[in-house]
């Protein structure tokens, strides 16, 4: 899953960015409007976490802009205020969830969740292949009903990889869905995680890497 946050108040940004990272996500941080105009214009994102009060180009401005473009994605709007006539107004911009200021880090996280789930594509509670399992809302894996200790990076390949089943998925896409900006496009940290997943995985491999084509489970 991939998020952007857009929040100006930098300490704020950063925890965000910080606690959703360890949840599994890949998450890019901007501290502006206009940066997040230029982000929107390049990345294709799950969620935006959208600050309402920013400086220069305002929340509400993207918001209003996401909504023309027929957005594919979701937004989730923060703000400081919280009257019913403000949540009333974010939603009518175009933002899918409003959620104000203080809120519990544990609520912002299942709403994401949730609003990825309304973007992607339909899939099933549980995702499977052969006598693998995953559970996305639970975030648990089994393999023949032994649970797999798989890190945030491992948790997200195998995901993406059983949410399509039979598809060949390249290295760069699942580059840009499980890590995030940091991520340098020339690193080899796919195949390397790729590895340890395989290893967790056991025998027999499941996991098919197609010659200059990326990655399948399942069959096509």
């Amino acid at each position: 899953m991939r998020v952007l946050v857009v929040e100006d108040f930098e300490v704020l940004a950063r925890s965000i960015g910080t606690g959703l990272r360890r949840e599994g996500m890949a998450v890019d941080v901007v501290l502006d409007g206009a940066d997040a105009l230029g982000r929107l214009a390049v990345t294709r994102y799950d969620v935006v976490i959208l600050d309402r009060d920013l400086p220069g180009v305002g929340g509400d401005d993207i918001c209003r802009r996401l909504a023309g473009e027929r957005f594919p994605g979701r937004v989730l709007m923060l703000t400081a205020a919280d009257t019913i006539e403000d949540r009333v107004a974010g939603l009518g911009l175009g933002a899918d969830d409003y959620l104000p200021k203080p809120f519990a880090f544990a609520e912002l996280v299942a709403r994401v969740r949730a609003l990825a789930r309304r973007s992607a594509p339909p899939v099933p509670p549980t995702l499977s292949c052969g006598d693998i399992t995953l559970d996305p809302a639970r975030r648990v894996a089994f393999r023949a009903g032994r649970c797999l200790e798989l890190s945030p990076k491992e948790f997200a390949l195998l995901e993406c990889l059983l949410a399509s089943p039979g598809l060949v998925l390249p290295a760069e896409e699942l580059l840009e869905r499980v890590w995030d900006e940091a991520a340098d496009p020339f690193t080899s940290a796919v195949k390397h995680a790729m590895h340890r997943l395989r290893a967790k995985l056991g025998d027999p491999p499941v996991i098919e890497t197609i010659r200059e084509g990326g990655y399948r489970i399942g069959t096509p």
